[in-house]
């Protein structure tokens, strides 16, 4: 018999997981084993066990044995550096998984993640040691010629590990390698110790040393030509085994050693089954028969509460029947999946929320369709009463386990992580997340550890598009984009930047925290999956080390706690309400009020929940809504897919088409939605009428129809066919109908979901109709950082004709309010204001009164709530125009304001002011630094930059007679005439580039003139030949053009025909004009203004005792929008034409 042909064992793999490090992804490793028939591979990950079980899943599946291990830091005597563990057995991964979670649980903030030696004693049973390289723990203790402390650390881990110890031989010809080499082999055989041979792995592929040079500078916040940094060589790929053979052939023990490796593990880590603490509140009760008792009492007061009222009746016997058995065979059903225990802790931390006032949605997701959440108070709606099927949530059929997802006040959330934490001790924790070097940010980490300008690498990422629907590889983006050819052409830097960015894209960057997902099981966590605890945030759970798709494999259920500004918005409107003596109770709104639904009818829906978008205002209006089933219909139907469904629906609804029900026996489905099939329910209800499915059967042919697997779907279409004939319906007509109904199901919404959020958007339509300024102020509260959002509300109240009281220091507040039917303006939504300073500032103006002036201002706030950007921000938004009109005086004046502020506030400290000033002493005696005002377009600009929009004026205001001259108009004029073509002015608030599918580059640039704003579409050729004078704040002439869209859409679409900078178009000379002036005139002044030679011939004409004297001046004359607005401030000039 042969004997097996002996290979190299590669154990020290760092993966993707290696943060800035690994740079060897486990798809390709897996791919890698598979094609040469790799036997074994060691994991060996830095700091963390992350990749652990997806690792052993995957190199499972090609055949390879996967060993399990992690490098971890020890800290001893005043010594960090790592050494690496292998799990042996489950026990040993059981300890390897607490020493990996202790590093970090130990560990304060500002160090690396690490153990003790007693750690790694306490914890040895089941583990393999390796000692490491010159650079690990124990190389450093050599390199310090602490070889006392070597010995007796070895011998002290030899007690514990025995046999389980190596010491390991590396050899990739790097700096002081071959001294401890050569210190390990002359010591070996002292301790009595086995060697092995290792080689450390970050890369499969020997060309990609470079990029893993700049991957670990990105990690060290390096820059690659710094010649002073430590660099590895170029050994530390995956090398195949002859060449490893020859590289240790001269130390056949530590060889031996490593092709024996392998056989010491009987240990794969796998998928588990949920795991669920079991946690019912009272230990007398099952979580089982809690949850049966608590569920009865929950339907008892919501009939009481809500079913009994909503009827305005008697409940009938029936009705009370018919939610009795519901209940029961939900009950049933989640006692059988041992799902009990799951309700009970959702049940119980959202009733300690509500108890203590923080928000909750109705529900989310298919959870909202069942009645046992609904009477535990997990959801607010009745799924009876919005036929919502439980099994779409829950059913035995199912192959992984649903979580509901909770929404919760986003303000308010981490008050209900605090009482899991309190509740539930260690036995709860985050869900780790990666932050991945994508296209454009492998650009920037890319570039800037290659020595790469900011502002060069930023307009290269600016290259790639920026669309979170359908993101662009780096490659795709380069293929599209014409200028990368014309970089690379011009800067072989910027070849090197893409070349290297290539190679590194898709890898990790950073750990981060799924700040929403917890996971809940039992007692001390720690000691069965690794934790991580992220010191970069103020979490105050630790989290999972392993990933969402890891933690569900390993058995961990996820339990959703999102946090839902707009419930922020609701809660901050009730409590607006309630300061005003108006208590209003949400949950229990008419939710058939006509007002509302006439609101929801105009479209103007900025500030509603799922409804704000151009295309759902447009869709809304020719809905005109009036009933909730539509609101529900219309969140589902809005997507890519249904949405072409919206027209059919408007024209069944309004009269204008009949409803097409498919089949007679379907007419009562699909009845409310006028014979559109909307919903997954709709899909799941129809299939167990015609063919006698039961509800997890047809849970199982809607998810067969939404994943379209042929084989699947002719299994599932035979059972239809068959189970519809049993009904007593042809074989042709069960056909028909499958055949209809297939492709509504591939793109169905869960209705239980869409049911949850129509809820919230009819509540934020409520508020809005009843108490526009108090939400309007409420919403925008909660925008404070996004300028975007706080223009388009200027614009909602501009049209709802609200007035806005401009920023100033004595009349508004750290947040909008609605006073008296005004909103006053949120100076905390200022750029560079911090909510606190200002929050400190306005308490100031309430305590002792209003600031009289700018010296009054300045011996009244603490130098703690100023500095020079947010003193700033002020100025330009106007703050302080009560006090000088001139923005300009008081914004060069900002250091010497500081300054002073400062002074004031140490006097007060050595209380000097109180004894020999008072505060009229500093009134008036600010003297302002000598300033040149700023233009008209200066300050708006500053404004611009400030606010992030006009406030005051509009840029476009002071060229309203050129305008006219010119034949510009308003867009809403020019929208709305019969005219084709038209000249419009507009003033760029944003712009947002994209790519076509084609890979083409266009724009969506939202442009605001006086009347409003509007959006339009910018093409590839105009695009490309303008792009560089595209930028916010910039104002533009545009040549427009109107037609129809095709497909007999009478929709009116804008094309621009061609855009011209406004700047190029008013400093362009005139070619004739003519000045009128009346008797009285002053020639010199006229002389003075027009004295420049130019290309504009001059006609004057002199109005005198009611005739008129024509003149011409001899020489043409330089004449553009200056000499206009000059001529146009005299009084006598009666009339200018262009």
């Amino acid at each position: 018999m042969l004997s097996e042909k002996k290979s190299f064992n590669n154990i020290k793999i760092h993966t993707q997981y290696s943060i800035c490090e690994g740079a060897a992804k486990i798809d390709d490793l897996a791919e890698y084993c598979k094609e040469n028939k790799i036997k074994s591979l060691g994991l060996a990950d830095s700091f963390n066990l992350c990749g652990a079980l997806e690792f052993s899943e995957k190199l499972s599946k090609v055949g390879t044995q996967p060993i399990i291990g992690t490098q971890i830091n020890i800290l001893e005597k005043g010594i960090l550096g790592k050494i690496t563990l292998y799990a042996q057995t489950e026990e040993g991964y059981k300890n390897l998984t607490k020493l990996s979670s202790v590093s970090y649980l130990k560990t304060q903030s500002s160090n690396e993640p690490a153990c003790q030696i007693k750690d790694l004693i306490e914890n040895s049973r089941d583990l393999i040691l390796l000692t490491g390289n010159q650079r690990d723990f124990f190389g450093k203790i050599f390199s310090l010629n602490k070889l006392n402390d070597f010995n007796n650390l070895i011998l002290s881990l030899k007690k514990y590990f025995k046999d389980r110890i190596y010491l390991e031989i590396q050899r990739h010809n790097e700096k002081d390698e071959k001294n401890f080499e050569n210190f390990i082999l002359n010591n070996s055989k002292k301790f009595n110790l086995p060697l092995i041979a290792t080689q450390e792995v970050f890369y499969i592929d020997k060309h990609m040393y470079e990029a893993h040079d700049a991957l670990r500078c990105i990690g060290e916040k390096n820059f690659i030509d710094d010649k002073t940094r430590f660099k590895l060589s170029n050994q530390h790929y995956l090398k195949n085994d002859i060449d490893l053979q020859n590289i240790y052939s001269d130390i056949p023990e530590a060889l031996e050693n490593n092709y024996t490796f392998h056989l010491r593990f009987n240990f794969k880590l796998k998928k588990s089954k949920p795991i669920l603490p079991s946690l019912a509140n009272d230990k007398n009760y099952s979580p089982e028969i809690q949850l049966s008792n608590l569920a009865k009492i929950g339907l008892k007061n919501r009939f009481k509460n809500f079913i009994s009222k909503r009827n305005k009746s008697k409940i009938s016997e029936q009705t009370l029947i018919k939610y009795e058995d519901r209940l029961q065979h939900e009950i049933n059903i989640i006692n059988s999946m041992d799902y009990a225990s799951y309700f009970l802790i959702v049940s119980d931390y959202i009733k300690w929320a509500k108890q203590n006032f923080i928000p909750v949605g109705p529900g989310r997701g298919s959870g909202a369709g069942s009645l046992v959440a609904y009477c535990l108070d997990i959801t607010d709606l009745d799924p009876i009463q919005y036929d919502l099927i439980f099994e779409r949530f829950l059913n035995p059929d199912r192959i992984s386990m649903p979580d509901f997802d909770i929404d919760f006040c986003e303000e308010k959330r981490d008050q209900v992580f605090e009482y899991l934490k309190n509740k539930y001790k260690d036995g709860v924790a985050h869900i780790i997340t990666f932050g991945k070097l994508k296209a454009r940010m492998v650009l920037r980490d890319v570039g800037r550890v290659l020595g790469l300008s900011y502002g060069h690498v930023d307009r290269l990422c600016k290259m790639v598009p920026f669309d979170p629907s359908r993101p662009l590889t780096l490659q795709e983006s380069i293929d599209r984009e014409p200028r990368f050819k014309e970089e690379i052409k011009n800067n072989p830097k910027v070849d090197k930047l893409l070349k290297l960015s290539l190679k590194l894209e898709g890898l990790n960057r950073n750990m981060a925290t799924h700040a929403a997902g917890v996971v809940i099981a039992g007692d001390k966590l720690a000691e069965k999956f690794p934790l991580y605890v992220d010191h970069n945030s103020n979490l105050i759970l630790p989290s999972t080390q392993y990933d969402m798709y890891s933690s569900e494999n390993a058995g961990l259920v996820k339990f959703d706690l999102l946090g839902l500004k707009t419930l922020t918005v609701i809660d901050k409107t009730l409590k607006r309400l309630q300061n005003k003596n108006i208590n209003l109770d949400i949950s229990k709104i008419d939710l058939s009020d006509k007002k509302v639904f006439s609101l929801l009818s105009t479209g103007e829906t900025t500030g509603l929940f799922q409804l704000e978008s151009a295309g759902m205002r447009e869709a809304i209006k020719q809905m005109k809504p009036n009933k909730f089933d539509d609101i529900i219909a219309l969140v589902a139907l809005y997507r890519p897919g249904p949405m072409s469904n919206i027209p059919i629906y408007n024209d069944c609804k309004n009269g204008t088409k009949e409803p097409d029900y498919i089949h007679p026996t379907l007419k009562e489905i699909l009845k409310t939605t006028y014979g559109i099939i909307i919903y997954q329910e709709q899909v799941m209800q129809i299939a167990q009428i015609l063919a006698g499915f039961t509800a997890g059967e047809a849970d199982i042919l809607r998810r067969a129809m939404g994943k379209k697997k042929k084989a699947e779907l002719d299994k599932q279409k035979e059972r239809f066919i068959n189970g519809a004939i049993k009904k007593g319906i042809t074989k042709d007509v069960a056909n028909f109908v499958f055949t209809k109904i297939e492709p509504f199901a591939q793109y169905g919404f869960n209705k239980s979901h869409a049911a949850a959020y129509a809820l919230i958007a009819y509540q934020t339509a409520f508020l809005k109709t009843y108490y526009k300024e108090d939400f309007i102020a409420a919403t925008m509260s909660t925008e404070l950082t996004n300028t975007s959002k706080l223009r388009e509300f200027v614009e909602e109240l501009k049209r709802l004709k609200v007035e806005i009281i401009r920023p100033s220091i004595n009349k508004c507040y750290a947040e909008f309010k609605a006073i008296e039917g005004k909103i006053y303006y949120g100076l905390g939504a200022i750029k560079n204001v911090g909510f606190e300073a200002i929050s400190n500032i306005i308490q100031e103006r309430e305590k002792k009164g209003k600031f009289k002036s700018i010296s009054d201002f300045i011996s009244r706030v603490s130098s703690k709530d100023v500095n020079k950007l947010q003193l700033e921000g002020l100025t330009k938004a106007g703050v302080f125009d009560e006090f000088e009109k001139d923005r300009s005086k008081i914004f060069n004046s900002i250091p010497k304001i500081i300054q002073q502020i400062k002074n004031i506030n140490e006097d007060k400290d050595s209380n000097q002011s109180s004894l020999f000033q008072s505060q009229e002493n500093f009134e008036n005696k600010f003297e302002f630094v000598i300033s040149k005002p700023w233009t008209q377009k200066q300050l708006l600009s500053e404004e611009f930059n400030s606010l992030g929009f006009y406030i005051s004026n509009h840029p476009l205001n002071e060229f309203e007679e050129i305008f006219h001259q010119l034949k510009i108009i308003s867009y809403e004029r020019f929208f709305n005439n019969n005219e084709k073509e038209g000249l419009v002015a507009g003033t760029i608030m944003s712009i947002q580039e994209k790519k076509s599918a084609k890979g083409t580059p266009y724009a969506i640039i939202k442009f605001s003139d006086k009347k409003g704003e509007f959006e339009l579409f910018l093409f590839s050729e105009i695009l490309v030949k303008n792009r560089d004078k595209l930028k916010e704040g910039e104002s533009f002439i545009l040549t427009l053009q109107k037609d129809k869209s095709i497909n007999g859409d009478t929709k009116t679409r804008v094309n621009v025909k061609r855009i011209l900078f406004l700047d190029d178009v008013i400093s362009q000379p005139y070619s004739k004009v003519i000045i009128e002036v009346n008797e009285g005139f002053n020639i010199e002044e006229i002389r003075e203004i027009l004295s420049n030679i130019g290309e504009t011939q001059i006609n004057l004409i002199i109005n005198y005792q009611n005739k008129k004297a024509i003149y011409s001046l001899q020489n043409n004359r330089k004449f553009d929008l200056n000499h206009l607005k000059a001529l146009k401030a005299k009084e006598y000039v009666t009339k200018i034409t262009v």
